[in-house]
């Protein structure tokens, strides 16, 4: 079982080697770079390239270790009680499975994508240490222990927006995804939209690169906005040469909306292009 890369995914020979050690060691990869470099779709595209089913568990700032497992919904069965249904007397009928709980049931060996763990609170990593590493958890109220039938491969996604604790990261294989460079991109653009007119393509790779350069960006435009712009162009028939021209007062290219995020990285380049028209106008 080896992931090498889809036809829809441009896998570096890095990440795929990281992907496959992750694998044979049985532990979860925990994967970091710039958002929209494609860490989820990662997640995704290794499912789809093992024929393996795709559990996903989002987390969000209120996201506790113990939802990942189960819960139980006992306010559900004190209702019901008092109603006199007959339900409650199976406290089963009150357990809901988590994510984890889903991945270490599942019939064929699932692809668990833990996706954006650092907007968690800082404890929830150590929360899970345990059931990641035995692969396994106790269920109090019923005093089952689950256990998984086959280890599901686990990828971990983290923005760095806080720094993950060091007994969480020795108990993963770790990978960052740099941004790609411009050969890289050119191997993206060319799997999400063959035959784009390879001119057009190429003003804006130039166009993008240099806008990533920019000192101060608040923000660089990522991956997945080049290919939101790109598909803008080719839409509105944008011309190669209206990327390529100089004129300051066109600094900031068409469409930038798909690119440029926050008001203040649009003032940036608006500061640019005055700057650039008052030295044309001094020489």
């Amino acid at each position: 079982m080896r992931f090498s890369g889809t036809e829809t995914y441009v896998a570096t020979p890095d990440l795929t080697a990281a992907v496959n050690a992750a694998v044979v060691l049985e532990r979860p990869l925990l994967v970091k770079g710039e958002p929209g470099t494609g860490k989820t779709v990662l997640a995704e595209e290794i499912a789809r390239g093992l024929g393996a089913p795709l559990i996903v568990w989002n987390i969000k700032s209120t996201t506790k270790a113990q939802q990942g497992l189960y819960e139980y919904d006992a306010v559900s069965r004190l209702r019901d009680s008092q109603l006199g249904d007959p339900r409650v007397s199976e406290i089963g009928n009150y357990i809901r499975r988590g994510k984890l709980w889903e991945a270490f049931t599942a019939p064929e060996r699932p692809v668990l994508l833990i996706d954006e763990i650092d907007k968690a609170d800082i404890e929830f990593p150590n929360d899970l240490l345990t059931e990641l590493d035995r692969m396994e958890f106790h269920v109090y109220e019923t005093g089952e222990t689950v256990k998984a039938v086959r280890r599901p491969i686990v990828i971990i996604t983290s923005n760095n927006e806080k720094e993950l604790p060091d007994a969480f990261l020795r108990r993963c294989f770790f990978h960052y995804i740099k941004f790609p460079d411009a050969e890289t991109l050119q191997r993206i653009v060319d799997v999400h939209y063959p035959g784009i007119k390879h001119r057009l393509v190429e003003e804006a790779l130039r166009t993008f690169l240099a806008m990533r350069e920019v000192p101060g960006l608040k923000k660089k435009p990522s991956t997945s906005e080049l290919l939101d712009w790109l598909k803008l162009l080719v839409s509105e028939d944008i011309a190669p040469e209206t990327l390529r021209e100089q004129d300051s007062r066109k600094l900031i290219p068409p469409l930038h909306g798909a690119l440029l995020k926050n008001e203040q990285d649009v003032s940036l380049f608006e500061k640019l292009a005055f700057m650039m028209r008052r030295d044309q106008r001094g020489g």
